[in-house]
């Protein structure tokens, strides 16, 4: 099992973690991942991030697909894989309606078939078999609308590309897990147990299936986050609730939150739907009670160092056949990724 760490940009005061970063890498870690939502982006803390280390990789986790086309992607993806010796991955996603139509102030559509097509046009580009041609739901190219001047035409990318950038997605729907079987190279789950493994890696194996890329995990990265908080464990269990409570009770509307199906789908229906209550009446501390010990203790690595070190067996234990590739801290510690570190590298 790899390693891999998150990076944030929270906050009024954007901060670079740069000395975790250096440190993460003289550790053996393998990876390091930004996001964006609608603050800073996930592009430039990569640049950063390439520029001062030599061998840790740094990826997108995700690019929002509606904030740039898919030549503009492709365009980012080219550069930053020339500047870093192909230590840069593209992770693309749809984010959320509230971020894409409130934010973008664009139609969130169809996101599984925008991502089938964003990714296609990428390999495409970076193929240079011919020049670009696509005719898809969501994109033409060259344009050809009612309001087309008619001088577009099909352009190859004068970058030669290095084959092999990995894709990866950012779903934890099934059908957005199958999708990811079948077009991408890895996925970036934001929780994950090891004890329900199969709701991230069942759809993704039926996906693979169905493209005809074999029924084994071998050659895909399922990359889950993993939050981890070292100390007092009862401490610990409280510092994760908040954030748990978020995304179950508050990331979506009643009827539409990714967050809140998933963790049904993990055995947690009734703590999700008080959860997802409580927290839209406005009650978050409430809400946050709510999140069981056991959904904190199956998703996260928390407690005490010799607690953590034996949870980490566990999910060591499903990587042995695929079904974790790269555990993902977030919120980790210099300390927190040493104990990590010794545990499993």
């Amino acid at each position: 099992m790899k390693l891999g760490i998150t990076l944030s940009m929270g906050g009024a005061k954007p901060r670079l973690n740069m000395e975790a970063v250096l440190e993460a890498e003289r550790l053996g870690f393998d990876k390091v991942w930004t996001g964006e939502a609608y603050s800073t982006d996930a592009v430039t803390p990569v640049a950063w991030v390439l520029a001062q280390t030599t061998r840790i990789k740094a990826g997108t986790g995700i690019m929002q697909m509606n904030a740039r086309t898919p030549a503009c992607a492709a365009m980012t993806a080219m550069t930053l894989q020339a500047l870093s010796g192909n230590r840069f991955m593209c992770g693309i996603g749809p984010s959320g309606p509230q971020v894409i139509e409130g934010w973008h102030g664009q139609a969130f559509g169809k996101p599984l078939a925008r991502a089938r097509e964003y990714i296609a046009i990428i390999r495409a580009i970076m193929a240079r078999e011919k020049p670009l041609v696509f005719h898809g739901e969501h994109y033409q190219i060259p344009y050809a609308g009612a309001d087309a001047t008619g001088l577009g035409k099909p352009l190859r990318s004068i970058v030669h590309a290095e084959p092999g950038m990995p894709f990866y997605t950012a779903s934890i729907m099934p059908a957005g897990l199958r999708l990811a079987g079948e077009i991408a190279d890895g996925t970036i789950p934001i929780f994950m147990s090891p004890e329900a493994e199969n709701a991230v890696s069942g759809p993704i194996l039926e996906g693979m299936k169905k493209a005809g890329r074999g029924n084994d995990l071998s050659g895909f990265d399922i990359a889950p986050h993993v939050k981890i908080k070292m100390g007092d464990l009862a401490a610990c269990r409280d510092a994760v609730r908040p954030e748990l409570a978020l995304y179950i009770g508050g990331m979506g509307a009643r009827g539409k939150n990714y967050y809140n199906d998933y963790a049904k789908r993990l055995g947690y229906a009734d703590a999700a739907v008080k959860i997802q209550d409580l927290y839209l009446d406005g009650k978050k501390d409430a809400a946050a009670a709510e999140v069981p010990d056991s959904l904190i203790d199956e998703i996260a690595l928390v407690g005490p160092a010799d607690r953590i070190k034996g949870r980490l067996q566990d999910w060591k234990a499903i990587s042995r056949d695929g079904r974790v590739g790269t555990m993902v801290l977030t919120g980790a510690t210099v300390e927190a990724m040493r104990v990590v570190a010794e545990a499993v590298l």
